[in-house]
């Protein structure tokens, strides 16, 4: 047989920085859909602003979180349209029908600094154009603990 054999105490690859938080969406395997009724959910802490996302030294003081704060109860397999309608409730810029929302994560890195990474975007009205409407927050590498920063635009 003519094959090579893989050395047992092989030395794993540095993962580069873009996927540190889990593989790249087309590797990752589809999660089961969570029972809602029966699974209890997550808080999200929302930071929402209008004009742009918050920049990540607001961020850098524990207790000194941006004001404008929405806490939501949510799940896992949330989509950006679930949190979209729930921003709207309590965000009238992002009624507006012409409104884009914005979405990225914040998190410490590994060095304890804040990193704001963007997600996706969605309409304040889908009216036929979807961008990130159905990305869930699992699919989108979310960990309990992060921030979600929502730009209303």
């Amino acid at each position: 047989m003519a094959g090579v054999a893989e050395p047992q105490n092989r030395q794993p690859r540095p993962i580069p920085p873009s996927q540190a938080r889990g593989p790249p969406p087309h590797v990752r395997r589809p999660s089961l859909p969570v029972d809602r009724e029966k699974t209890c959910p997550l808080l999200l802490r929302v930071f929402t602003k209008v004009g742009g996302h918050h920049p990540k030294e607001d961020f850098a003081v524990r207790g000194k979180e941006p004001k404008e704060e929405v806490q939501i109860y949510t799940w896992k397999d949330a989509t950006l349209r679930e949190l979209t309608d729930l921003v709207k409730e309590v965000a009238p810029a992002a009624r507006k029908r012409d409104a884009k929302l914005s979405f990225a994560f914040v998190y410490p890195d590994k060095n304890g600094r804040f990193v704001v990474r963007l997600v996706g975007m969605t309409y304040s009205y889908g009216n036929g154009r979807r961008i990130d409407d159905a990305k869930t927050l699992e699919e989108l590498s979310f960990q309990i603990g992060d921030y979600l920063s929502v730009a209303i635009l």
